[in-house]
């Protein structure tokens, strides 16, 4: 094998899991249901554009510099990064994306059920892995 295509492999690996990691970090996790709940708000008042900025800015930002910098070591190394490690799919990523989707929907219009709905699905995204296993 190439000297660089090992290097490849490696840094992809390692990014792979550096973006598997940096979910269950305290900043990231802050800064989702912080700038959700904001952006909710928003979604209820109309603002679709300011609503948006806030709902994805503030969390790129910071899943740009944990998964960058952070030492994500002891994140792995807990019993919650070795359920992540087990149970956090590409499906279950999403499935928590379109609980979002269903609260914002809900804050656009006024439904106020859809909202603990899209939190539910949210959650249930969290802990499909551990009941479905």
């Amino acid at each position: 094998m190439h000297k660089s295509s090992i290097f490849i492999a490696i840094s992809f690996t390692n990014l792979e899991e550096r973006s598997l990691y940096h979910q269950i970090h305290p900043l990231k996790v802050l800064t989702d249901w912080g700038t959700g709940i904001f952006a909710l708000y928003l979604f209820w008042g109309h603002n679709l554009a300011t609503a948006l900025v806030i709902a994805l800015i503030p969390s790129a930002i910071v899943s740009f510099v944990l998964i960058r910098f952070a030492n994500l070591e002891k994140y792995k190394e807990s019993s919650f990064g070795n359920d992540v490690r087990k149970y956090m799919t590409r499906q279950i990523e999403a499935d928590r994306l379109a609980g979002y989707a269903v609260m914002a929907i809900g804050a656009w219009a006024h439904i106020i059920w859809l909202i603990p709905l899209g939190l539910l699905v949210i959650q249930l995204g969290w802990i499909r892995g551990l009941i479905f296993t």
